[in-house]
C-alpha cells in the first residue's frame, strides 16, 4: 500500500498529468451535462406534442356532429406515437438525434408516413452528437496516450531506468502500479460523471453499472496498448507516434473503412424511396377499376367482403381500401428495407467483435436504447398501433355508422416503451476479451523493460 501511495503522489506532482485528468474529467462531465440537456429538450417537445395533440383531438370532438362521417373523421384525425426516451440515453444519444422521436399516424397508408419524416441534413448529422459516448471512444484513448506514452522512455531518458531495474521485488511490479493507477485515474475522470448523470437521471443501478462496466472495459483496453507502446518505444516521442498511430488506426481508419465496405455491400435505400413507392401505388390506384382494388383489399381483409357493395361515385372505404392496398403493394419493398437496415446492424456487431472502439459504441447505444434495433422496435409499434386505428375506424366506414361525439373517447390510445436495451452479451464478452489481452501483453511487455 505504502508503494501504491508514493506512485499516487509521484503522479499527482506532475502538472501535465493533473491537468490532462482535470481536463478528461471536465469533458466528461461536460458531455454529460450536454447529453442530459439534449434529453431534457426532446422530453419537453414531447411534452408540449402531446398537450397540442390533446387539445386538438378535444376540440376536434367537441365540434363533431352526431351523425358525423366516419371517413372524413378517420381522415383528418392524427393519433400521436411517441418514443420517450430511456434514462440512460443521455449517455449516448445515437438515433434519436437523426430520427423523429414523435410520428402521427392517421388511418391512411403507413409506409408513407412512417418515412415523410425522415429528412436531416447529412453533413450535419455526420459529425455526432458530443455526448458521453465520444468523449469515451474518440477524446479518452488521447489522453491515456498523454499520460503513458513516456512511461518507461520517460525514466530512460531521466537516467533512472537503470535504478528502477535494480530495485528489489518482483520483476515488473512498479510498472504494473504505474499503469493500474493510471487505468483507475482515468477511470475515475470518466465515471464519476457518468455516474452523477445516471443518478440525476433514475437509471436502474444495474443498467448504469454495465454500462459503466463497457466503458471501463475500453478504457483498460486502451491503457493495456499504451503499456505495450511506452515499453516498445525508445522514446517518448517514438512512443507518442506509435500510439498515435495506432489511435488513428483502430478509432478512425478501420471503423470508417467498416463502414465504407458495408455502405457498398448493403446498400440501403432511403425510407422517403419507400414512401414515395407507397404515394405512387395509391395515386395510380385511382385509375384502375375499383372493384379490383376492393378484391385486392378483400384478400387481406375477408371480414370485410360481405359489406354493402361500393355505390355510385366516391366512396371512403373505397378510399381505405386503396391506401391499404397500396401498402401492401410495397410490403415487399418495406421488408427488404427492414432486413438490409438490419443487415448492416448485425455485420457492425460483427466488426465490433474485433474492433474495440466500434464494440464499445454498439454497446453503449444499446444500452441507452438509442441504437436502430431500438428505432426498428418504435417503428414496429407505430405500426402495431396504427393497425388497431385502421381497425377501430373500419366497422364505422364498412358499415356506414356514424361517428359522433362520444366515439373519440373509444379511439385507441399509443402506449409509449421506455427502457434500456439488454446488452448483446457476445460484443461485451469480446470486449472483455479485448480488453484483458491488451491489459495483458501491455504489462507482460512493461515487465521485459531493460535498461
Amino acid at each position: 500500500m505504502k508503494n501504491w501511495k508514493f506512485e499516487l503522489l509521484l503522479l499527482l506532482r506532475s502538472r501535465p498529468a493533473v491537468a490532462a485528468l482535470a481536463v478528461l474529467a471536465l469533458l466528461s462531465a461536460l458531455a454529460v451535462w450536454n447529453g442530459m440537456r439534449t434529453v431534457a429538450t426532446q422530453r419537453a417537445a414531447l411534452e408540449r406534442i402531446a398537450g397540442v395533440h390533446a387539445a386538438a383531438l378535444a376540440e376536434r370532438s367537441a365540434h363533431q356532429p352526431a351523425d358525423g362521417d366516419a371517413g372524413l373523421t378517420a381522415y383528418y384525425t392524427p393519433h400521436l406515437t411517441f418514443d420517450p426516451a430511456a434514462p440512460l440515453a443521455f449517455a449516448a444519444i445515437g438515433q434519436r438525434d437523426v430520427q423523429p422521436y414523435a410520428l402521427q399516424v392517421r388511418a391512411l397508408g403507413l409506409q408513407a408516413q412512417l418515412y415523410e419524416s425522415e429528412a436531416f441534413n447529412p453533413e450535419l448529422a455526420a459529425p455526432g452528437r458530443f455526448d458521453f459516448a465520444f468523449v469515451l471512444v474518440y477524446l479518452a484513448p488521447l489522453f491515456i496516450i498523454a499520460l503513458m506514452h513516456d512511461l518507461v522512455s520517460g525514466e530512460r531518458e531521466a537516467g533512472r531506468l537503470r535504478l528502477l531495474s535494480s530495485l528489489p521485488g518482483e520483476r515488473g511490479a512498479l510498472w504494473r502500479r504505474r499503469v493500474v493507477l493510471r487505468l483507475v485515474l482515468v477511470a475515475a475522470a470518466l465515471l464519476l460523471p457518468l455516474a452523477t448523470g445516471a443518478l440525476l437521471s433514475g437509471a436502474a443501478a444495474g443498467e448504469a453499472a454495465v454500462l459503466a462496466g463497457a466503458a471501463l472495459l475500453y478504457v483498460t483496453f486502451w491503457c493495456g496498448l499504451a503499456a505495450w507502446g511506452a515499453a516498445t518505444a525508445r522514446s517518448a516521442a517514438a512512443g507518442a507516434a506509435l500510439l498515435l498511430a495506432a489511435f488513428v488506426l483502430l478509432a478512425l481508419v478501420l471503423p470508417t473503412t467498416v463502414n465504407a465496405v458495408l455502405e457498398r455491400a448493403l446498400p440501403v435505400a432511403q425510407g422517403a424511396e419507400l414512401a414515395l413507392a407507397q404515394r405512387q401505388a395509391v395515386h395510380t390506384a385511382w385509375d384502375r377499376p375499383r372493384d379490383e382494388t376492393m378484391q385486392r383489399f378483400f384478400g387481406t381483409h375477408p371480414e370485410w367482403k360481405d359489406t354493402a357493395p361500393l355505390p355510385e361515385g366516391f366512396h371512403w372505404k373505397w378510399y381505405y381500401a386503396m391506401h391499404q392496398a397500396g401498402d401492401d403493394m410495397v410490403s415487399a419493398q418495406a421488408a427488404q428495407y427492414r432486413r438490409a437496415l438490419w443487415s448492416r446492424e448485425v455485420w457492425t456487431r460483427n466488426a465490433g467483435l474485433v474492433l474495440a472502439g466500434v464494440n464499445v459504441q454498439v454497446l453503449l447505444h444499446r444500452l441507452a436504447g438509442t441504437d436502430m434495433e431500438a428505432r426498428l422496435a418504435y417503428l414496429d409499434r407505430v405500426g402495431a398501433y396504427h393497425e388497431r386505428v385502421r381497425r377501430h375506424f373500419y366497422p364505422y366506414v364498412f358499415n356506414g355508422k356514424p361517428f359522433g361525439p362520444a366515439d373519440f373517447a373509444l379511439l385507441p390510445v399509443y402506449t409509449p416503451v421506455s427502457g434500456d436495451g439488454a446488452p448483446p452479451w457476445p460484443l461485451a464478452a469480446a470486449l472483455a476479451a479485448l480488453s484483458a489481452s491488451a491489459l495483458f501483453l501491455g504489462l507482460r511487455r512493461t515487465a521485459r523493460v531493460v535498461a
